[in-house]
């Protein structure tokens, strides 16, 4: 008897030598930036606020981009490729006969999340253009840990403003990223105009995403060598976060299985594009059948509910306007445990497959009992913790399985685990009552 492995490990030596851009690939051009009827030119203010090369990848119409030796030494570093898993004793817990889970297993990073496979890339080129010190935001926390790893790893400096609503409560992702050497703020903060015009009005604020990120850019343009990196949203973020959906590809096609749907929480879209772009890719050529589902909350549903049109990407409104998936950079959200996942629009090039219908998207109450209830038995059955937001994506693929089992349909459903859930336990706690 050959014992069945449920890990599909890529070799090493198939591990990608060139980032995925969708960008020529789509049914239709992406709308560019446009800028607003009034106030300062935001293009102008970007080009001296992000790093160069990040801009020139943001409209490139190359399909491949290759990655620096530099950059994949530093992978590999970090633990990439990641193994795929096929989730054997979940399937067993549902009930599946016809239906097959799997599962890609971003959590190893050394942070914890997938959000190491920008970083890494963007405090390179920031070392290589003379920048000292790196600003950003950071919702869950998982981006801001990212970052200042990565900052560490190339000795630079880091500025991180978190989202108050969870600063206040991850005290131990905060003592990590402290511990790689950022500084790290509550947000909204006292650092910045923004923050302090916030506060002024509101002293209770919780914060959101689109504050933190109108403070980061803030910070940067009030501090020389500065330069602002983003965790999400943006293009050139899901084009390094493909690494993930291409050694994905090669994985089931080194068991001859193909999936049928690839699942994955959504936010502003950086994991879900990063393993479903390259996929989708595929689709739009012609080369496979595969369908695309995002599991997001009901606090941010910027795919559901949302309108596409043009938006700022801040409350401050420093960047240029996208044309977006939005529920208005102005919106008020109450905090969830998955705070990653409260922002007001999706990235452009998730938003622009959204209107063909491409990505589908599915939202869950705001309490989250639904959320944690799926992570239980996730930890129970596969052994690993996923954070709060992964658990989104198998709270999706769980109820698209049992559908599919119900109707007696055949069906391989691969879920994209983005981080673990050790620094989120007081979250579990609380959600589940465990004492």
């Amino acid at each position: 008897m050959i014992m069945e492995k449920d890990q599909i490990t890529l070799p090493l030596d198939e591990f990608p030598t060139k980032w995925y851009n969708i960008i020529p690939d789509l049914p239709e051009p992406l709308p560019p930036p446009k800028e607003p009827e009034t106030g300062p030119s935001r293009m102008e203010f970007l080009s001296r606020a992000m790093i160069k090369e990040c801009l020139g990848q943001e409209m490139s119409d190359q399909r491949w981009v290759t990655i620096p030796e530099e950059i994949r030494e530093l992978y590999i570093h970090m633990g990439r490729p990641r193994p795929l898993y096929r989730a054997k004793r979940l399937e067993q817990s549902l009930g599946l006969k016809k239906v097959r889970l799997y599962y890609k297993r971003e959590d190893l990073s050394p942070t914890g999340s997938h959000k190491t496979n920008t970083a890494i890339a963007q405090a390179y080129y920031a070392a290589k253009e003379g920048k000292t010190t790196l600003s950003t935001e950071t919702g869950a926390g998982q981006w801001g840990t990212a970052l200042a790893y990565a900052a560490s790893l190339l000795k630079l400096e880091c500025v991180v403003f978190w989202v108050k609503s969870v600063f206040d409560w991850k005290t131990e992702r905060r003592i990590m990223m402290k511990l790689l050497g950022a500084k790290v703020y509550s947000s909204p903060s006292k650092e910045t105009k923004t923050g302090r015009e916030i506060l002024s009005k509101n002293p209770n604020s919780h914060g959101s995403l689109g504050i933190a990120i109108s403070e980061g850019l803030e910070y940067t343009e009030t501090h020389a060598n500065s330069v602002y990196c983003l965790g999400s949203v943006l293009n050139h973020v899901m084009m390094h976060q493909s690494v993930i959906g291409l050694e994905t590809i090669k994985q089931f096609e080194m068991i001859d299985e193909k999936p049928d749907l690839i699942v994955g929480c959504l936010g502003g879209g950086s994991n879900f594009g990063g393993i479903a772009l390259p996929f989708i890719g595929e689709v739009l050529k012609g080369k496979r059948e595969c369908e695309f589902l995002a599991s997001q909350s009901q606090a941010a549903p910027n795919l559901v509910k949302g309108e596409y049109r043009y938006d700022f990407g801040d409350v401050g409104e420093h960047t240029p306007l996208l044309k977006m998936y939005t529920l208005g950079h102005k919106v008020e959200m109450n905090p969830i445990k998955a705070d990653g996942l409260r922002y007001h629009a999706a990235g452009p090039i998730i938003s622009l497959l959204r209107k063909h219908n491409i990505v589908k998207a599915v939202t869950y109450p705001p309490d989250e009992k639904a959320i944690f209830e799926a992570a239980r038995i996730f930890v129970q059955t596969e052994g690993w913790l996923p954070a709060p937001e992964s658990s989104y994506a198998i709270r999706a693929g769980i109820d698209e399985a049992l559908k599919a089992e119900k109707a007696g349909a055949e069906k391989v459903i691969c879920m994209n685990i983005s981080g673990h859930g050790w620094l989120d336990l007081d979250a579990y706690r609380e959600k589940l009552g465990i004492q």
